[in-house]
This record gives C-alpha cells, sequence and structure tokens, in this order.
C-alpha cells in the first residue's frame, strides 16, 4: 500500500512581518529594552507582539525572567528561517526601488536645493540656509532626548540618555556649512543604534573661522568629555564628510600631543582626504555625489585652510603618519566620488598598523547615512556604526575590569 505523506499545517494568515521583525531583534539582542530602541518601538509593545507571535504559532519562542532572555529550541528554530525571510524580502525590496529609481529621485530631490545654491555664485548664507533646510525634513527617533550643553566653552547638543557621552559626532558641510541642530535626526539615529549619549559640537566654520578653528574647537569638546570622567578608550568619535577630515585632525593631534586615544572612530563617507581633491571627478547632472561641483568643492577647502600648507599631515592624513590611532571603520557608497579616496585612507592606515576596516554600500549619494530614515543601506551602515560603538565601549569596560 503507498503511503500518504500528510500536509503540514500552514503558517497562520495573520503572523505580520512586524511580527518577525520583532521576534528577530529580540532574539538577536536578548534583551528587550534593546530591541524595542532598535525598532523604534515601547518596550511594552515589543512585548504585545511577541506574544502575539507566540500565540500565532502555538508555542513558547522565548524565555523572559528578571534576569535574561533566552531563545526556546522554537525559537532557535524559527530564528534562522525568519532572518533568511526578512533578509530576502528586504533585498527584493531594495533592488524594486533601485530599478524603479524611486530613492535615488528621492534623494536627488532632497540634496537639489544645495546643488543650487552650491553650483552657482550666491551668498554662502543661501548655501547655509539650504542646508539647514535639507536637515529640517528629517526628525530624531522620538524616544531621543535632546538637550544644549556648554562643553568647555563650545555650545554643543546632547542626544540620547543623560549619562555621560560616550560618542563625539563631527559633522559635515564642506567646512563652511551644517550644524549641531541640523545634524539632530542622524545623530539621533546613532544615539539609539550605539544605545549611547551623542555629542555634536556646534563648532566654528570657514570662511569665518578658518583652520585651526574647527579642530580646536572638537579638542576642547573631546577634552571636556574626558573631564566629565569618560574614559578615553570608551570613546567613539564619528564624522561624516568634511567631519571625517576634522576627526583624523583630531586623531593625529592627539597622537602629536601625547593626549589618550578614544577607543575608536567611524568615518561616514569621509571629505577633503586628499585636500587637493586630485582624484575627484564631476558626476553628471543625475543626482549623484556630491552636491557640489569639484572646483566648488575645492574653493571650500581652500576658505577652510585659509593659505595653511595641503600637504600638512594635519590636514592632509595621506600625508600623516598613521600609526598608532585607534581602529578605524570606513563607510562610503560605491558610487561616491570620494570612494577612490576612501579606499586610499584605508590602504595608507593598513600599511601603518592601524585595524582599518572598509564598508562600501551600492549606493551613489554622498553621505548616504542622512538619509536614515527611508534608504535601507542607511538604516544598515547606521546600525553597524552602532555596533562598532557599541563594541568599543564593551571591549574598554571588560579591559577595565
Amino acid at each position: 500500500m503507498d503511503g500518504k505523506v500528510l500536509p503540514l499545517t500552514q503558517a497562520p494568515d495573520a503572523i505580520e512581518l512586524r511580527h518577525l521583525r520583532a521576534f528577530v531583534a529580540v532574539a538577536e539582542e536578548l534583551n528587550f529594552g534593546r530591541a524595542a530602541s532598535r525598532l523604534y518601538l515601547s518596550p511594552p509593545a515589543l512585548s504585545r507582539q511577541i506574544s502575539t507571535l507566540e500565540r500565532l504559532v502555538g508555542c513558547t519562542l522565548l524565555i523572559r525572567s528578571t534576569h535574561r532572555v533566552e531563545l526556546t529550541l522554537a525559537g532557535q528554530a524559527l530564528l534562522d528561517c525568519a532572518r533568511k525571510l526578512l533578509q530576502q524580502l528586504d533585498d527584493g525590496i531594495t533592488a524594486t526601488r533601485s530599478i524603479g529609481g524611486e530613492l535615488a529621485t528621492r534623494i536627488a530631490k532632497y540634496w537639489a536645493p544645495v546643488a543650487d545654491f552650491a553650483r552657482i555664485d550666491v551668498h554662502l548664507q543661501d548655501l547655509r540656509d539650504a542646508t539647514e533646510a535639507l536637515h529640517a525634513q528629517f526628525s530624531p527617533p522620538p524616544e531621543v532626548s535632546v538637550r544644549s550643553v556648554n562643553a568647555g566653552g563650545v555650545p554643543s547638543l546632547l542626544l540620547g540618555p543623560q549619562s555621560p557621552a560616550t560618542v563625539l559626532y563631527v559633522h559635515g558641510g564642506a567646512f563652511v556649512t551644517g550644524s549641531a541642530f541640523g545634524y539632530r535626526p542622524l545623530a539621533g539615529a546613532l544615539a539609539v543604534a550605539a544605545d549611547a549619549g551623542v555629542l555634536v559640537p556646534e563648532f566654528r566654520l570657514a570662511p569665518e573661522h578658518p583652520f585651526p578653528a574647527a579642530l580646536e574647537d572638537v579638542l576642547v569638546v573631546y577634552q571636556w568629555m574626558l573631564a566629565t570622567g569618560v574614559p578615553a578608550s570608551q570613546i567613539t568619535v564619528v564624522g561624516d564628510s568634511s567631519g571625517g577630515s576634522v576627526t583624523l585632525s583630531l586623531l593625529n593631534t592627539l597622537k602629536q600631543q601625547q593626549m589618550p586615544m578614544p577607543g575608536g572612530a567611524v568615518l561616514f563617507s569621509p571629505g577633503a582626504i586628499d585636500p587637493t581633491c586630485s582624484t575627484l571627478r564631476d558626476q553628471p547632472g543625475d543626482g549623484k555625489s556630491p552636491p557640489v561641483s569639484v572646483a566648488q568643492l575645492r574653493q571650500f577647502i581652500e576658505l577652510y585652510l585659509a593659505g595653511h600648507p595641503a600637504d600638512d599631515p594635519l590636514v592632509s592624513p595621506l600625508h600623516a603618519d598613521l600609526s598608532g590611532l585607534p581602529p578605524l571603520l570606513v563607510q562610503v557608497g560605491t558610487g561616491d566620488i570620494v570612494v577612490q579616496d576612501a579606499h586610499r585612507l584605508v590602504d595608507h592606515a593598513r600599511a601603518h598598523g592601524v585595524d582599518a576596516q572598509l564598508e562600501l554600500y551600492p549606493i551613489d549619494t554622498h553621505a548616504f547615512q542622512i538619509f536614515w530614515s527611508f534608504l535601507p543601506e542607511a538604516a544598515d551602515a547606521l546600525a553597524q556604526a552602532g555596533q562598532f560603538a557599541r563594541d568599543i565601549r564593551a571591549s574598554a569596560q571588560s579591559a577595565a575590569g
């Protein structure tokens, strides 16, 4: 007699993707608080989603106690499948949007006003206003608190937990634009990803305050963080675009002055690594990066340097001895015109014994992390940067005993 195969029970139709994303987050974090922050949910809301999923599948997936969270055997079985399912879905959506050009078009629209003012002879204040208007279209995650701080005389904003900040964020803007207030959305998202307070200084801008004004301000803020009792080894310095250049200037200054180094540094689409812009070429007018022309970028760098030698190791890390610098994480889009300089920087750092990682993302736009609220690659990049900062902090705490 032929055997019969009984059909397996199908997954309940009521299970939603949000249930699976909630489960994967808790399973990976093994902590409801961290998982809730990662998903921008309150812990009670997250707990309800997990309970609903367990009711729908008909078994316990997580064992909860006041001290720990553990996966059951059933939870372990579901985790791998859920991860694959969500990854396939995210990949499919990313590919579909890329083909349709939806995300590229959306990003180009955000950058367009900035590009209009950067490519013609207009007042610098108009460009600054356009840059602030770009950032104003986004908001920090709702659970992130924002308060002003006088950090050693430098006006700054502290985002995230009210405890001492362990992340120092140096904003971009080609040395002439940008503000701590404008960067609240990105810094706030980073605070959630890193589970840390993020301090964003309102450092002085060129041309009113050329080099080394920005570096001096950031150095003061870093020293202020140390004075609050935060160990240098627990601090991660993060900089985007020209802020990446200032971050490297800070690290080399600390080395020269034999001051305590931070535990690590993250560079988002680092710009002006080569102040001569020798490898940069303008992209066609298709919304690719950066929104300023190479000629305009050179002009901004000249305003920043104000006659200071472009080959000074403090402003050109490619001319610096980088030995002794802390671990570096460099993130850049494969279509960003600074990608070649990012490769040069990482190669140069590794040649001097620095633990330097390069993460490439299939994105054309410059400083793509700004668009974390709707761009999957940007959200992934922030998650990686946040984990890097967490690992730096955890390693330092473990070493301290």
